[in-house]
């Protein structure tokens, strides 16, 4: 009788063997992919060149279209897309979705939002499955236990013929953090202190599973946070194992998962966890315990520091990133050795997939009631989308806001990227709560500070940056 060896598995490898169609080569397999997600600008081609060759889109019901990037996001009742160009994608997507039978959340849609915000708060996103979508940021979905990863215009066009992709595969990395986070410090800190630690290019190659004490002990929005940045260190996806806290989440989203399915699903997540024996590529372990508030100093999430911290002097960094150092400096226009606390800003946004979350709006007006935007300094709030925004004036966090002069605003990308009519104009000096501080990222010119909400909000009522820990109590 001959007997199977079972060799020990990753999380990772498990997904990607549960939904491998066909192996091509010893790099490459032939992907299923469970849920494609699509947007606006990186879709156009795509369906082009399905409607060349004369094809069809083979599942339709599993590919979901979100008009995000480009919308505008003021308060007027009715949203008008006025550039022709962003005007002319909205449009071509709810024609060819129209044509295809493709759900789409369009720009008037209620519920319409940030893609990686709407699809699970919708019961898009399950444990175990695969996501794929053309934006980068689509690691986010790996919170709840699913391998989700951006691709590219000719790779969405596969997807929508075949409903796989032919998928490098990527090597395994474990990041173990243990402790716990102190009050005043979130994931958004944790994720910058972990990316500045090994480097914008550190996880290059690589899906990342999270695991530790202080990684079990996150909300799932927290978790998020977490996965979704995990690409600003080069990684192709980020999981955690689903645990009793995201199986909640999960089933809180999903009325559809009843009786039997219940009873299937349930037994099919407890095993997506890496088994004892698993083999990882690299490991890193760090301790939430000291932890502080951490803001970017530079124009890459990497070039960070904690809120204690003082600018850096290219001659104290590793020399094959001094002279990307050198330009950071020039472009944010620091001086080494200045402290980070205490720097002028003008602007504040609060927003994006990374913290636009009912959890993080809240955590921003915990900070900002009782208290008044700083002279000089405008700061909006924007939604990840209309569950969201919904949810939030129901709690009467817009009124927080509002009272202490912010701008409560409509849900969209926003001012994550300059791609809509939310731009910073040149030299303005940004707090925002997003993923990148790439340079002109927010616009031609613009410095972008990464940091929390709880952080961004610190900026707004005090008009520097600010460690949250050390505001004084508010007179509510």
């Amino acid at each position: 009788m001959s007997h199977k060896i079972i060799t020990s598995q990753t999380l990772y490898q498990k997904l990607v063997a549960s939904h491998t169609v066909r192996r091509l080569d010893e790099d490459n397999v032939l992907l299923f992919c469970d849920l494609h997600l699509m947007n606006e600008y990186t879709s156009p081609q795509a369906f082009a060149g399905l409607h060349d060759e004369n094809r069809k889109v083979a599942v339709p019901g599993q590919n979901v279209s979100v008009v995000s990037h480009i919308i505008p996001t003021d308060p007027s009742s009715i949203r008008i897309i006025h550039d022709a160009a962003s005007a002319l994608q909205a449009t071509n997507l709810a024609r060819n979705c129209a044509f295809h039978g493709i759900p789409l959340f369009d720009t008037n849609d209620a519920m319409q939002g940030i893609e990686h915000v709407v699809a699970p708060e919708h019961g898009m996103i399950r444990p175990g499955m695969v996501v794929i979508c053309g934006d980068s940021h689509t690691t986010t979905y790996g919170a709840l236990g699913a391998l989700g990863f951006g691709i590219g215009t000719s790779e969405v066009e596969h997807v929508l013929a075949t409903q796989t992709l032919v998928y490098r595969t990527a090597k395994d990395m474990r990041i173990r953090v243990n402790g716990t986070l102190p009050v005043g410090t979130t994931s958004k800190d944790l994720i910058l202190m972990i990316i500045g630690q090994i480097g914008a290019q550190g996880a290059r190659g690589y899906v990342v599973e999270f695991c530790g004490t202080a990684i079990e002990q996150l909300s799932v929005e927290a978790r998020f946070t977490l996965c979704n940045m995990a690409v600003e260190a080069g990684a192709r996806g980020a999981l955690i194992a689903p645990d009793e806290t995201s199986i909640r989440y999960v089933l809180e989203k999903c009325p559809d998962i009843v009786g039997d399915t219940r009873d299937a699903a349930l037994a099919a997540w407890k095993h997506l966890y890496s088994d004892d024996n698993a083999r990882f590529d690299k490991e890193h372990t760090f301790d939430a315990t000291d932890i502080e508030p951490h803001v970017t100093w530079g124009t890459s999430p990497d070039q960070v520091l904690p809120i204690s911290g003082k600018i850096p002097s290219p001659d104290s960094v590793a020399a094959d990133v001094r002279r990307s150092a050198e330009q950071a400096l020039r472009y944010t226009a620091l001086q080494p050795g200045a402290t980070l606390a205490g720097t002028p800003i003008e602007h504040v946004f609060i927003g994006s997939c990374t913290n636009a979350r009912i959890e993080d709006l809240r955590s921003a007006a915990q900070v900002v009631a009782g208290r008044q935007v700083a002279k000089n300094v405008r700061a909006m709030v924007v939604p990840g989308s209309g569950a969201v925004k919904i949810q939030a004036e129901a709690e009467g966090l817009d009124q927080v806001f509002l009272n202490a002069g912010f701008e409560w605003r409509k849900p969209g990308c926003s001012m994550c990227l300059a791609m809509n009519d939310d731009v910073l104009m040149d030299g303005i000096r940004c707090a925002s709560t997003t993923n990148r501080n790439f340079e002109g990222r927010q616009g031609r010119g613009a410095i972008t500070h990464l940091m929390s909400p709880a952080m961004a909000a610190a900026a707004a009522v005090t008009g520097m940056i600010t460690d949250v820990r050390k505001l004084e109590p508010a007179h509510v």
